[in-house]
């Protein structure tokens, strides 16, 4: 990275806000795998206190005055780009009091194992005082942040920058209505597809077989590892020398660690893949949640649900399971893991009714940021829009409004990122295999290089360098478009269920 005395100087400067990120990063992953709960109380503390010295670093006299002094370098360049995203982060930590900072880290520390206690206890109301305190720190956020039509955009642009409320309804709608007699029509058959899905499966082998496709897609274990986690996730300590992932295992079920680990490594495939040069500076790590999410869906959906793929791994998966899945054909082991009807868990969704789970909690989150749904009527309000939805009740609140942790570790704004890089995956997917038309063959083979190729060229090294749709308009020549999506979903469950 090619920067001039000043700008390496910004750089400088803020690099230890980034060490003291990343120090945070490594406090949180051992937080989710391997803290004993004992330690929820100090770790609070420790994490509030590295990210309210963090915070004052962004929001310094001396970090504005080393940005004046950058003036405004050559369009286009990596030192424009610096000088531009830490001047958005200034701005902002400037409006965000360090107290605020320091009680959100704690509060959301503490409210995770809270989170994991009321889910194994399917005991919503245990967790509720965590929520509302969250609750009342994300509208606080929002407040100081400001916002020009709805609280929720100032929450929603530390996801996806850039991103708002008004601009994404019509696009949930456009999904729904372009989705609408999809669902019907699988919902209307009754016949129960996922049985190969079911049976003994083997933690161990399980294992082995996700990190032999995590290998195969181009993962480098040299700079990263996997762990279990209640709810999988993918983080990196800072660059993208150290880039981990986790999953959780079913041994009565396989696509939940299967598919959750060719998620995690869609999402860790990004982070190793950002230019080394960009470690400890602004432009270090994935632009924005939606580009990240367009990275695991494709992975995990529009590669790892493929014909092409399971052609090569399908003969590999029946010898790690000879007994569950020797009498099992490709065809209908296919047809299982593209099966699609309304369920009651969002990370298990087809990707047919996936973006329902996303409306959802999307209808639900706004409704709490503006005021018009207390925490306590969350369950009532979650099994109503399920049942509007998808047309189903879950079985209890475990099953239902607390199956994800998002909420309860602040993350308010986040899951319409889920939809948004599911759009872009197919759109960034279609346009590699313009370039690269042998990529089909290529994953017969059970080979990704062309396509990691293409990613690494035009999405993964650019780091924070370009804004999202920038970057998306960039690689693929249009701005995102559900059009491509929507004709992938058609023509793939068209086939399968015949409509």
């Amino acid at each position: 990275m090619n920067l001039d005395k000043r700008t390496r100087s910004l750089v400088d400067y803020l690099a230890a806000a980034a060490d003291l990120d990343s120090a945070a990063s490594v406090l949180h992953w051992d937080h989710q795998t391997y803290m004993p709960p004992g330690g929820v109380g100090s770790r609070a503390e420790a994490l509030a206190t590295l990210s309210r010295l963090s915070h004052d670093i962004t929001a310094s006299n001396e970090t504005a005055r080393l940005i004046d002094a950058a003036g405004d370098p050559e369009p286009g360049s990596d030192a424009e780009a610096v000088v531009r995203l830490a001047r958005r982060e200034h701005e902002r930590a400037t409006k965000l009091p360090s107290r605020l900072v320091a009680e959100t880290s704690r509060a959301t520390t503490i409210a995770e194992p809270a989170w994991r206690r009321a889910r194994a206890d399917q005991d919503f109301r245990a967790l509720v005082p965590h929520l509302r305190n969250i609750l009342d720190l994300q509208r606080e956020i929002a407040e100081c942040l400001g916002y020009e039509d709805h609280p929720y955009d100032a929450l929603l642009d530390r996801y996806e920058p850039g991103a708002k409320k008004a601009r994404l309804e019509p696009i949930f709608d456009e999904l729904k209505r372009g989705t609408a007699d999809m669902v019907r029509a699988v919902a209307a058959v009754s016949d129960d597809r996922t049985a190969p899905l079911r049976g003994a499966f083997d933690e161990g082998r399980q294992e082995a077989f996700g990190r032999s496709i995590a290998s195969a897609f181009g993962y480098d274990w040299g700079r990263g590892r996997q762990d279990r986690a209640p709810h999988p996730f993918c983080i990196n300590f800072g660059g993208p020398g150290d880039v981990r992932i986790t999953t959780r295992y079913d041994p009565a079920c396989l696509s939940p660690a299967l598919f959750a680990t060719l998620h995690e490594a869609g999402h860790a495939l990004y982070e190793q893949g950002v230019d080394p040069t960009y470690t400890r500076t602004p432009l270090s790590g994935g632009v924005s949640l939606g580009i990240h999410e367009s990275q695991s869906r494709l992975w995990e959906n529009v590669v790892g649900r493929s014909r092409p793929f399971w052609n090569h791994f399908y003969p590999r998966l029946q010898e790690a399971f000879p007994e569950a899945l020797g009498g099992t054909s490709p065809e209908d082991f296919y047809r299982a893991i593209n099966a699609a009807s309304p369920s009651e868990i969002r990370v298990e969704a087809d990707e047919l009714t996936y973006n329902l789970h996303v409306v959802l909690r999307f209808e639900l989150e706004v409704a709490l940021v503006e005021g018009s749904l207390a925490v306590p009527d969350l369950p009532e309000a979650w099994n109503a829009k399920m049942e509007e939805h998808l047309g189903i009740t879950p079985k209890d609140d475990a099953s239902g409004v607390l199956q994800d942790d998002h909420w309860a570790i602040g993350y308010f704004g986040y899951f319409p990122t889920y939809t948004l890089g599911n759009i872009l995956s197919v759109q960034l997917f279609e346009t590699a295999l313009k370039e690269h038309p042998g990529i089909p063959a290529q994953m017969e083979r059970g080979e990704f290089t062309s396509l990691l190729a293409w990613l690494r060229e035009n999405i993964h090294r650019h780091g924070k360098k370009h804004d999202p749709e920038a970057l998306v308009e960039k690689a693929t020549g249009r701005p995102p478009d559900t059009t491509p999506y929507l004709n992938y979903l058609r023509e793939k469950f068209g086939a399968l269920y015949d409509f």
